[in-house]
């Protein structure tokens, strides 16, 4: 008899031991998932254009913002909420387009587009909803779709939510959406 009870308990400690190492596992995987985000919200004392310049995969972003002459806006007070398009996503762009927005005599243009991924306030991803819509700074409408659990602003995908600035929010998207004109 007490050799039943010795299996009873030693499988008992084998399970324990196996959930253990699976609750393990899952902290490790989870905290992983997040460190993006973590890390990107202890930049709180960066406003949104220091926290981009530090960011590789925004520096075409950047060079735009600095062209039209938005530097000094985007480093305000705010609160901005900013739907950050990355380099891959101006790459997206017919050939050229990048190059011909950047030029001074386009800068009017070039503003517009920046500015229509701009919404006054902070915007978080737990305040989006399916089919909102949100006035931009450039003064046209971005409509928000929810699907897959993924977040889209005019058909473009948020890749990274919620990266907080001093001065507002970026969500990084995969494309860079243009205002109606």
């Amino acid at each position: 008899m007490g050799f039943g009870i010795y299996t009873t308990q030693t499988k008992t400690i084998i399970i324990m031991k196996k959930l253990l190492s699976f609750a393990l596992m899952v902290a490790f995987f989870t905290t992983t998932a997040f460190t993006l985000n973590n890390d990107a919200n202890n930049n709180v004392d960066n406003d949104i254009v220091d926290l981009a310049a530090q960011t590789e995969f925004l520096s075409t972003l950047v060079a735009a913002v600095q062209a039209g002459d938005l530097v000094g806006v985007l480093k305000g007070d705010g609160p901005f909420t900013v739907f950050a398009p990355t380099n891959d996503a101006f790459a997206k762009l017919p050939a050229g387009t990048v190059e011909n927005l950047l030029k001074p005599e386009n800068k009017d243009q070039l503003v517009q587009i920046l500015t229509y991924h701009v919404v006054p306030g902070k915007v978080y991803s737990k305040d989006l909803s399916d089919g909102m819509t949100a006035t931009t700074a450039q003064g046209k409408d971005i409509k928000i779709s929810l699907k897959d659990g993924k977040a889209m602003v005019n058909g473009a995908t948020v890749t990274t939510a919620d990266i907080e600035a001093s001065n507002g929010v970026v969500h990084v998207i995969d494309s860079v959406i243009l205002p109606p004109m």
